[in-house]
């Protein structure tokens, strides 16, 4: 790989710069709608590997996984989550804080180009899912031309490309999204209140948000993932009320626990643990059934029997999985982050500004990967650590 720069990748949907040199020209497929059956993407996960074997990349023999992905504790980090803007039309409290934030300059951010030529760049290293976040990811104009270029990528391994969305304008965007390549939905949603709604995102929009999870029922999305932060003292009582809507739905209702970030005033007594949830569901259904987690998942799945679809509790401060954490993190304004509640980051904007080899580049990103520590502080510790509020991390 003998390169002078690391040129930016576009089309003429998005830009007039040339493709990355290295790169061959790709075919775009659609994907295929979500299966109902939970087999479906850990069989992806299962299989990805050896197709990549079999691919080929500007004629060159792709490695079943990138050294560069790996750190020091053997995890192959396959899973990219992309912030495409700090902006929101939300302001979740647990989210952004009361005072809000200061907006990164826009020449600052990512562009169309960097966002596309980076994500080529990690797919050809053996990443085969990519996240969407922000922010609010559908605030951008550019999204669909985005998921159409990324959609481009599925020739060299790419499988999924997913979103986490408010859904505040999913009913409106998301038929053009979905056409578009965008194949696996998460969307945020705290309560099924709409009073409470507008205390816990400051805005109006429950509605919205509501028509924008049917649309995707509609369209075929299957599960639709619905994202809830637990917060005792605020939508706790609610649990079970999500559990009953995947009685009918075809819906993965995933309860978080509540995380530390910059300015979300976390506080222990307010976090509702995994073991809590729980409880609470069994009262109501005892013969609550555990469901096979896949290698990778930080959700632990659970479905009531003869229910259509299923929950899970992602139990990042009271069960941490640490240990089987394949995932990185690009921020809007282009900061590898190798983990969520790490303070350290690596500037990938600025390496690419700098017309950077791809040699270069790769170094970089994998020794920011190898410094990747075996899991995080703890929840104590991570409260007091400086870190980015979640909004300017990207979800």
């Amino acid at each position: 790989m003998a390169w002078r720069g690391l040129k930016l990748y576009s089309s003429p949907a998005v830009s007039s710069l040339g493709c990355l040199a290295r790169f061959t020209r790709l075919q775009s497929s659609v994907p295929e709608p979500v299966e109902e059956e939970e087999t479906r993407e850990n069989a992806q996960k299962e299989t990805s590997v050896a197709r990549r074997k079999k691919s080929n990349f500007a004629g060159e023999e792709i490695r079943p996984f990138s050294s560069f992905l790996t750190d020091t504790f053997g995890r192959n980090h396959d899973y990219l989550r992309i912030s495409l803007t700090e902006r929101c039309n939300l302001r979740c409290q647990y989210c952004m804080p009361e005072a809000g934030v200061d907006l990164t300059p826009k020449q600052k951010l990512l562009s169309t180009e960097e966002v596309v030529t980076l994500a080529r760049l990690f797919v050809s290293q053996g990443v085969n899912k990519i996240r969407l976040t922000g922010g609010e990811p559908l605030v951008r104009p550019d999204v669909v031309d985005i998921v159409s270029e990324l959609n481009k990528l599925r020739s060299l391994g790419l499988e999924t490309i997913a979103m986490t969305t408010n859904a505040l304008t999913l009913k409106r965007k998301l038929p053009q999204l979905h056409k578009a390549g965008l194949n696996l939905l998460n969307i945020s949603l705290d309560t099924l209140v709409p009073a409470k709604f507008e205390f816990i995102t400051r805005r109006k929009g429950w509605e919205k948000v509501m028509e924008g999870l049917e649309k995707a029922l509609e369209l075929g999305y299957n599960p639709v993932k619905l994202n809830c932060v637990v917060m005792r003292g605020v939508n706790e009582e609610e649990i079970c009320d999500f559990v009953a809507m995947t009685e009918k739905k075809a819906l993965d209702v995933r309860f978080i626990e509540y995380m530390p970030f910059d300015g979300n005033k976390w506080n222990h007594n307010k976090m509702v643990t995994y073991q809590e949830m729980l409880d609470t569901i069994r009262q109501r259904w005892p013969d609550l059934e555990k469901m096979r987690d896949g290698p990778n998942d930080t959700s632990k799945a659970y479905r009531v029997p003869g229910f259509r679809g299923q929950m899970g509790f992602v139990t990042s401060m009271s069960e941490h999985f640490c240990g089987s954490c394949n995932r990185l993190r690009i921020t809007a304004d282009g900061n590898l982050k190798v983990c969520l509640f790490g303070n350290s980051e690596v500037s990938l904007r600025d390496t690419l500004r700098a017309r950077t080899s791809e040699e270069e580049l790769l170094k970089i990103i994998g020794a920011a990967v190898g410094r990747k520590k075996k899991q995080h502080a703890g929840m104590f510790n991570i409260a007091k650590m400086k870190n980015r509020p979640m909004i300017l991390i990207g979800g």
